[in-house]
């Protein structure tokens, strides 16, 4: 009754099923796909906040790149720096 004339063949059943599974396929995958940028852009995270320079001063220290005196130096250049600054 159905396969001929301008009815729609056994084919057309087919193709009408596999462009369903097609289109909702992409509909899932792009939702999907959405709420994992959305949650990749909330937990990116930050550059890491600039240490203090007395800080930066002792890990250089710590990894040997200056020596003892040199450290001695530079800290009672930073902390006088750091005084004068203070009002009053």
């Amino acid at each position: 009754m159905f396969w001929w004339g301008t009815h729609m063949g056994g084919w057309g059943y087919a193709l009408m099923a596999f462009s369903t599974v097609v289109f909702w396929a992409l509909v899932i995958t792009a939702i999907v796909v959405g709420i994992r940028a959305v949650r990749h852009v909330r937990t990116t995270p930050t550059p890491p906040e600039r240490s203090a320079p007395e800080q930066l001063l002792a890990e250089r220290y710590a990894r040997g790149e200056i020596d003892d005196d040199e450290y001695r130096r530079r800290l009672d250049t930073l902390t006088a720096r750091t005084r004068s600054d203070l009002p009053g």
